[in-house]
């Protein structure tokens, strides 16, 4: 299934590499003019993983099948940041992650709404016919195996495979991508960077995790043992993967290296405030204030309290043994 499916993905990636796409981006209804019929899809979307791709190739076919556009309605912020305010939830994607995927990935429209209280009070029926059909002009709906909408979840796929009939709409339910006989999930690859598994996270999202930062001052106790990192300063509202070290791709001013990343408290030192360093292998310079990014590619070890600086060097000495040997 899933090479089957890897093969549909760089089909139309092909497609979409030879014809020349913008992305626009809509933060309100009223700002789109437009009355080109879309193929459309809705939902969150966080980490547009494998599973969201699958819609969005289904999106691109069936766009250039029938001559409509292809959109994406999602939500920003997350609305369970409007239904619990005091959760501590943590996102796959920033927003400027998202939108460099839909436009990696082809989407042409991608409508950003916020899920203010009278967009929340809408039925499903409401949803549709208000939204859907009278502003954006959806002539085919695609959502995925699980997905509802609407205020108490009033909107699922028999509802509109009931109003498609009168609406003039075409609906169609995807059905989950398994990876080793599980359905994909955000929540899933949320779990699986929480627990440092870091391989299972990237095959269930189909590209690296990668967290962006600047560069900031840190206690600068790396360069007294020979191993100077810079710290990464990154969104608040982005996941990090569990406390520990990591072998990861370093993106610098436009250059690319090997790094071994820590995330913790640097216990060995009596560190208390959680950062995220990482150290460049085959780089010099001053980068503080510059912005870099860093794409995860497998799990060295858990946070480790070490006796002393010497057995913390002999460690950070195999981690980066093994980063050299790892194949990119």
């Amino acid at each position: 299934m899933i090479n089957c499916y890897i093969d549909t993905l760089l089909h139309y990636t092909y497609i979409c590499s030879q014809i020349f796409f913008v992305l626009k981006v809509f933060k309100n209804f009223k700002d789109y003019t437009s009355q080109k019929p879309l193929a459309l899809s809705l939902g969150m979307f966080d980490g547009v993983h494998l599973g969201h791709k699958s819609i969005i190739d289904e999106l691109i076919k069936i766009g250039s099948e029938n001559g409509l556009e292809t959109a994406i309605l999602t939500f920003w912020p997350h609305p369970r940041f409007v239904f619990n305010p005091n959760e501590d939830l943590k996102l796959l994607n920033t927003l400027e992650d998202k939108k460099f995927l839909m436009d990696k990935y082809c989407i042409e429209n991608l409508f950003l709404k916020e899920f203010d209280e009278e967009f929340r009070n809408l039925t499903g029926e409401e949803f549709v016919r208000q939204i859907l059909i009278e502003k954006l002009n959806v002539k085919y709906l695609i959502i995925g195996y699980d997905h509802s909408f609407g205020k108490n979840k009033s909107g699922n796929f028999e509802l509109l495979q009931k109003l498609s009939k009168e609406l003039d709409f075409e609906v169609e339910q995807m059905e989950a991508i398994n990876i080793h006989e599980n359905n994909i999930s955000s929540t899933k690859v949320r779990n699986a960077l929480l627990s440092g598994n870091i391989k299972e996270a990237n095959e269930m999202l189909g590209y690296s995790y990668s967290v962006s930062g600047t560069v900031v001052h840190g206690k600068k106790i790396g360069r007294t043992i020979g191993y100077p990192t810079a710290n990464i300063e990154t969104d608040s509202i982005k996941i990090l993967p569990k406390k520990g070290a990591y072998i990861v791709e370093v993106f610098v001013k436009n250059q690319r290296y090997k790094g071994m990343l820590s995330i913790g408290t640097n216990p060995t030192v009596n560190g208390e405030k959680l950062t995220v360093e990482v150290y460049i292998l085959d780089f010099e310079g001053d980068i503080y204030g510059e912005k870099i990014t860093v794409k995860f590619r497998d799990f060295l070890h858990d946070e480790i309290k070490f006796e002393g600086l010497e057995k913390l060097i002999e460690r950070l000495d195999e981690d980066k043994r093994l980063t050299e040997e790892f194949d990119f």
